[in-house]
């Protein structure tokens, strides 16, 4: 609003609503979809039973409530994680035990697997609905490698997606707002860093070991993510069932939260005090606020019902996330990094771009399979296409745009935007000078640059030598994944307390009704220092 004017606030207001939505119905989708594998709740009433767990402590407690959910909830999914890794690996298996599994399983005909499958009780094996035999695109049909056609097609659809999540979710910018800024880009960085081990060491882990074991899990119910679940069952019986449940829940309250809480603050600043009610005090804000959470967990109950309904899982909307709303991506940059970007260009990139995607996701969906189904758009190549087109296109329109009629803004603007109430507790000012604020950027630029070429590129490029895995290989992989996770796993639950010491000393003294002691004051300056500055 205050760079690019209503009509672009509008449109970005618009992307910021939909990414809370789609990410909210991935949480019902996966969760009600877990509940029903692992106590038999109807899917129904899981989907609607889900928010209020969410509900009931968020518009109580707001955002500090997320943030404190946030730490304990990460904190037990880190730990069940650690859990799961030492065992599939150490007490349980072994990572040549997996590495055999795995090659023999890609070995199979469809008819050994049907064999296979009909052993174990399972009847209605169709031929590509387990994962069993070679795998397709993959070097040699195997699992052991990093040279996978399929593996690099959903590899850019997650980035696509996952940098509509990223830019556009307000629980990312409000958290960053919200955070102290001394703490808030090298937390952001640190924070991408130990989420990375989720998706590695589980799949390193739960997700090769249910490949190795060859339990019978469907590809739906994999695309509704149950592989976890299934394999620690499997290696813990019902202790394994609680440990997901558990984790599960930790998960969906803990993102559940920031998504209503995101949500509500969309609607109330950005309209109800934007549009509706310009002098609205903090304690109307508050109870628009706390209205908002509850509409929007209800409404979410009746659309993770209706998305089930619609035959849509947790796979499925993953991979159309970026379609809707990555063409908001490259826009909502600019619009903090470019002074030339383009006021008209950013409005026609987010529209423009997303309707091109909407329309190539179709376009080649009926060109592969001749029919547009549901099914058929859930698939790889049509999400593909339409993600590359949502970021390319909006890329390019900005870009015309901004170099045609460019903007020059100097930014001045945006720092006069004035809190709802002047709380300035807890910051130092100098936290906001041009100063620290211009060396946060270039710290953020150098490791956030140098981060995403290692682990986008250096890293995948290093693997495609070896082709498939040797043993060896694999096993040095396996111990990466063991390592990340517990070096991760004591940063997520040490760093936080560490930083907070002094907050959490002072309550502790509160509690016992004592005094904090006071802090030492700064030591002087050396008299060297003070005469080099007077000369200076």
């Amino acid at each position: 609003m205050h760079r690019w004017g209503k009509p672009a606030h509008l449109t970005f207001l618009f992307f910021a609503l939909l990414a809370n939505i789609i990410v909210t119905s991935m949480l019902l989708l996966g969760g009600a979809a877990t509940v029903n594998a692992l106590t038999g709740v109807n899917t129904d009433l899981a989907s609607f039973l889900i928010p209020w767990g969410v509900i009931l402590y968020t518009a109580a407690g707001g955002l500090k409530a997320t943030f404190m959910a946030s730490y304990l909830h990460t904190a037990i999914i880190f730990l069940v994680l650690v859990v799961c890794v030492y065992t599939v690996y150490v007490k349980e298996f072994s990572s040549d035990l997996i590495y055999t599994g795995l090659q023999t399983v890609s070995g199979y005909t469809t008819a050994q697997c049907e064999a296979l499958y009909s052993a174990n009780g399972t009847t209605f094996f169709e031929a590509g609905k387990y994962s069993c035999g070679p795998v397709p695109e993959n070097e040699g049909g195997s699992y052991l490698t990093m040279l996978s056609g399929g593996g690099l097609k959903f590899g850019i659809i997650n980035i696509v997606g996952n940098f509509g999540t990223v830019f556009v979710d307000q629980s990312y910018w409000q958290s960053a707002i919200a955070a102290k800024p001394t703490s808030a880009h090298k937390g952001y960085l640190l924070g991408g860093l130990v989420w990375f081990t989720i998706p590695f060491a589980l799949a390193t882990s739960l997700g090769l070991s249910a490949v190795a074991l060859q339990l019978p899990i469907s590809s739906a119910e994999a695309g509704s993510g149950l592989v976890p679940p299934a394999v620690a069952t499997h290696l813990f019986g019902s202790f394994g069932s609680v440990m997901m449940a558990v984790m599960l829940f930790m998960a969906i309250t803990s993102t559940g939260s920031a998504e209503g809480i995101a949500v509500s603050s969309l609607v109330t600043y950005d309209i109800y005090k934007t549009y509706i009610n310009p002098q609205c005090t903090g304690k109307q804000a508050l109870t628009i606020s706390k209205v908002v959470v509850v509409i929007f967990g209800l409404a979410m109950g009746a659309l993770g019902v209706a998305l089930n309904y619609m035959g849509l899982n947790l796979g499925w909307v993953y991979q159309f996330m970026g379609n809707a709303i990555g063409s908001a991506v490259v826009p909502l940059w600019n619009l903090l990094m470019w002074k030339d970007a383009n006021a008209i260009g950013a409005v026609v990139a987010a529209w423009g771009g997303m309707v091109l995607a909407l329309a190539t996701w179709l376009i080649v969906c009926a060109a592969e399979f001749g029919e547009i189904t549901v099914d058929n758009l859930g698939t790889l190549n049509p999400n593909l296409a339409g993600n590359i087109v949502a970021l390319a296109s909006s890329a390019l329109i900005h870009a015309g745009f901004s170099l045609m009629w460019p903007q020059n803004y100097d930014f001045e603007s945006m720092g006069k935007i004035e809190m709802l109430e002047a709380d300035m507790s807890g910051l130092d000012e100098k936290d906001y000078t041009d100063q620290f604020l211009d060396e946060a950027k270039r710290w953020i630029t150098k490791w956030g640059w140098g981060f995403t070429v290692l682990m986008v590129v250096i890293w995948p490029l290093l693997s495609l030598p070896a082709g498939v895995f040797s043993k060896d290989y694999f096993a040095f992989w396996v111990f990466i994944s063991i390592a990340w996770s517990f070096v991760a796993t004591f940063v997520i639950i040490v760093l936080p307390i560490q930083e907070s010491m002094e907050a959490i000393t002072g309550v502790c003294y509160f509690i016992v009704g004592k005094k904090a002691p006071a802090k030492a004051p700064a030591a002087p300056a050396e008299p060297e220092a003070k005469a080099d500055e007077q000369a200076i």
